[in-house]
């Protein structure tokens, strides 16, 4: 798979860019602020129908303008694909692949498969457990349609069973068998979803531990555990154990929405223990294992974005990353720097060929 051309109106600071791409490395550099990282946004907005960055859909609309259009020209399988990503003020995102809209936006996930490793990836560490369940999420999602639709499904019936509860508090009144219909539905979807992500993190894990081997170059241990309320009691028990909780929060308090992966370095949280480069390691070592899992689940090689990915990394860990995407099973690949010097260095050493584009 291949992203020959992209198109940027009114998206973020472009007014009208163009861009035609080299089919193995693309270089953005310059300044601090001046959209390189906008670019790989604009990408990753083509393969999901998102920002990475900014999940406030009107906020990608450069100032002062109604609306915004990412347009890209792909090669998949041999045939060429167009997708655009498309939203005026006031209306509904559209996604068109080859001039035909999607009537579902989940129905595009996977089918250009991307991985993106930013600085802003630091959140899967710091931030709550919501980000590290959408990480697993995301790339269980790209290769399992069903997964996609149950986890969506799950959501919609835990508002509507959130907002029983509500109307149950509000009113002064209890239903048990009204919230029962919610309770089985969730049982049923949540079991699923559990299964298929401890499967997910037995098949990961191994994946994960050599690309942190590779990068670091340290003998340090590190882990990954996933945690959840389901790995101690069924679902339909903990709906009944913790009705009364329930009642009183005025939310579902147990189920798959509560689950989390435990980041370890030793047997400490790294977090708290890992130094600021034992952390960016295990980081990008969690994304290369991203990228090898979709890669080997979808068949097809994703497209990699590496954003600003030489903050804050010592030279020899710039190095082992970059032999790393040097081998073959890596496809088209993006970088964005703010030296130009450093960038090209770098990719020359990989022996490929390359455009750098100077903003």
């Amino acid at each position: 798979m291949l992203l020959k051309s992209i198109n940027l109106v009114n998206y973020k600071n472009f007014d009208s860019q163009s861009f035609e791409f080299n089919q193995k490395v693309n270089c953005f550099v310059g300044p601090n602020g001046i959209g390189k990282t906008n670019i790989l946004d604009a990408i990753y907005h083509l393969s999901f129908g998102k920002s990475y960055f900014n999940p406030i859909a009107t906020q990608n609309i450069k100032h002062g303008k109604d609306f915004f259009v990412v347009d890209g020209r792909y090669t998949k399988d041999e045939r060429e694909e167009k997708i655009i990503v498309s939203l005026k003020k006031g209306h509904k995102k559209i996604i068109k692949r080859n001039a035909k809209a999607y009537e579902r936006f989940s129905d595009h996930i996977g089918f250009l498969p991307l991985v993106i490793i930013s600085p802003a990836d630091r959140d899967l560490i710091t931030e709550g457990s919501d980000t590290r369940r959408k990480f697993i999420d995301g790339v269980i999602a790209q290769s399992d349609k069903v997964y996609l639709d149950h986890l969506i499904q799950y959501n919609r019936i835990l508002s509507q069973r959130n907002a029983l509860l509500k109307y149950f508090s509000n009113n002064n009144t209890f239903d048990i068998d009204a919230l029962e219909v919610y309770n089985s539905q969730l049982t049923e979807l949540g079991t699923e979803i559990h299964q298929k992500r401890h499967t997910f993190i037995e098949a990961f894990t191994p994946v994960f531990l050599n690309q942190y081997k590779a990068i670091s170059n340290q003998n340090e241990a590190v882990s990954l555990q996933y945690k959840s309320q389901l790995n101690e009691q069924p679902l339909e028990t903990l709906f009944k154990t913790q009705i009364n909780k329930d009642r009183a929060l005025q939310y579902t308090s147990v189920g798959i929405h509560k689950d989390d992966i435990e980041f370890s370095i030793g047997d400490y949280p790294i977090k708290k223990f890992g130094s600021q480069g034992q952390q960016k390691s295990f980081l990008i070592a969690l994304k290369l294992a991203q990228f090898n899992i979709i890669k080997s689940q979808s068949g097809t090689t994703p497209i990699l974005l590496l954003d600003d990915i030489f903050d804050k990394l010592d030279e020899q860990r710039v190095e082992r990353i970059i032999g790393m995407v040097n081998d073959e099973s890596f496809g088209q690949l993006f970088i964005s720097d703010t030296h130009a010097e450093r960038t090209e260095k770098a990719v020359k050493s990989a022996h490929k060929s390359f455009e750098i584009f100077q903003l």
